[in-house]
């Protein structure tokens, strides 16, 4: 009898064992007690209905809904495969993996979350695309290439483009260099592919600008080539666009020619005209070089000139003043001291000579920032001449044909000066003499009787 009492309580703790491990094994959740027995190839024992313990309400899986699981942050599987080969390092496999995850992007629906995704590791792969073409290595400081003085640059900026393949560098992961003489950008892979010497040498060797308007000598004279790269080009585009500068009249091909707008001296000088016009690459940093460089002499290629545009005849007017003035300077303690000349150091020219000008210097006068410039210097040097220093003032002259009224300075407005004596008079007695400068007629007296040699002696 009691081996039969515990033989039954072991029969009983057996299926109630089978019972919780049917309702409460979380990777059997959806299988019931008896599903649970079947599916696992047992024989269900034979029990009597009555004897079953009641079923149990079912659980709810805790981790069964996706917003739940992305609320807990596990939405991102660590463990399968990224989307386009993410960790790949072969150049074809990142390739390949672009294209799959641009094929992704266009597949997932607009504006959805996974897209977004998707499109930030489009951005991640061609970024490593591009650092295996370009790898970060070290590169030398300074290269010199061409007359090229090449220099590594440290800028993270990504707004540059490489003027060689016409490519964006990308300055978080690629190495680049920027010529001092030139400003020429380019990557250090593109280095030993460059062709053009620096426009800096030929600005030192041969500063002049081509004043012929647009000197186009045709396409065919080219050989239906680039100018400056001999690739070939057409104006119907096949195989690449022919674009015309209109600075040397010459076509190029798009990449040796990006549309840059600049002003052409030929028409400033001939038409006063200051309209930008399209350039290629060369032409437009040989003009930025060249626009501060006084190398037109106005009078000798257009005289007629200044018969049209009144600004530069009054600008000629203040400069011939302030050479004037310069002698002042030059033998006055103070202005030397207070460097004054130094007003002008942006246009050293103007204190050397007033027949050249530069690019700048008739910019400046169209739009009248020149003439305003000039005005406030004229009158400081003026102010420091006749009013400041005493020294300057005993320098002054008297008209030697009237000898009335004050003190007169070359740079006077109603005086007039002699060529050749640099001797001071009133305009309205210089003009009623005859033009005939006294001092000068009495120098040439002076000379004669000096030299004249005595007659012969008769008596003898």
């Amino acid at each position: 009898m009691a081996v039969a009492d515990w033989w039954g309580a072991m029969e009983c703790d057996e299926k109630l064992a089978r019972f919780r491990q049917a309702h409460l094994n979380p990777f059997n959740k959806q299988l019931g007690p008896r599903q649970h027995e079947q599916g696992a190839g047992e024989e269900a024992p034979d029990v009597a209905p009555e004897e079953v313990l009641p079923e149990l309400p079912p659980v709810e899986p805790e981790f069964h809904c996706a917003e739940r699981v992305m609320d807990l942050g596990l939405s991102e599987d660590h463990f399968s495969r990224p989307v386009g080969l993410f960790l790949a390092s072969d150049i074809q496999q990142l390739r390949q993996a672009i294209e799959e995850c641009k094929q992704v992007i266009l597949e997932l629906p607009e504006h959805s979350e996974r897209q977004k995704d998707a499109v930030v590791r489009l951005i991640h792969l061609r970024l490593k695309l591009q650092e295996l073409k370009d790898p970060n290595e070290d590169e030398p400081h300074i290269r010199v290439l061409l007359e090229h003085r090449f220099y590594k640059e440290k800028s993270k900026s990504v707004k540059q483009t490489c003027d060689k393949c016409n490519a964006i560098i990308w300055g978080l992961i690629q190495t680049w260099y920027t010529c001092t003489g030139c400003s020429y950008r380019c990557h250090s892979k593109c280095l030993n592919l460059i062709s053009k010497p620096c426009v800096r040498s030929k600005v030192s060797h041969q500063a002049e600008y081509e004043l012929n308007i647009c000197p186009e000598a045709g396409l065919d004279s080219q050989g239906y080539r680039c100018a400056e790269c001999r690739a070939p080009i057409s104006l119907r585009g096949v195989p690449s666009e022919a674009r015309q500068c209109d600075y040397t009249g010459q076509y190029y091909c798009s990449h040796c020619h990006w549309n840059d707008l600049a002003v052409i001296p030929a028409r400033v000088v001939h038409n006063w005209d200051f309209e930008p016009r399209k350039v290629s690459r060369c032409s437009m940093r040989y003009l930025a070089l060249m626009v501060s460089r006084p190398v037109l002499r106005l009078r000798e290629v257009n005289p007629l000139l200044f018969n049209y545009v009144e600004e530069l005849v009054e600008i000629r007017k203040l400069r011939q003043d302030i050479l004037l003035m310069k002698p002042y300077f030059i033998t006055c303690k103070e202005a030397m001291e207070a460097r004054l000349l130094l007003q002008l150091q942006d246009r050293q020219h103007f204190v050397e000579s007033d027949e050249t000008y530069s690019i700048q210097d008739l910019l400046d006068a169209h739009t009248g920032r020149l003439g305003c410039s000039l005005t406030e210097t004229h009158t400081l040097f003026a102010k420091h001449i006749k009013l400041d220093c005493e020294r300057c003032q005993a320098k002054g002259f008297v008209c030697e044909l009237c000898r009335e009224g004050d003190v007169l300075f070359p740079f006077d407005s109603h005086t007039s000066v002699c060529r050749d004596c640099s001797a001071v008079f009133h305009r309205d007695c210089y003009y009623d003499n005859s033009t005939t400068c006294p001092k000068c007629a009495r120098l040439t007296l002076r000379k004669q009787s000096l030299f004249q040699e005595p007659g012969p002696d008769l008596d003898a």
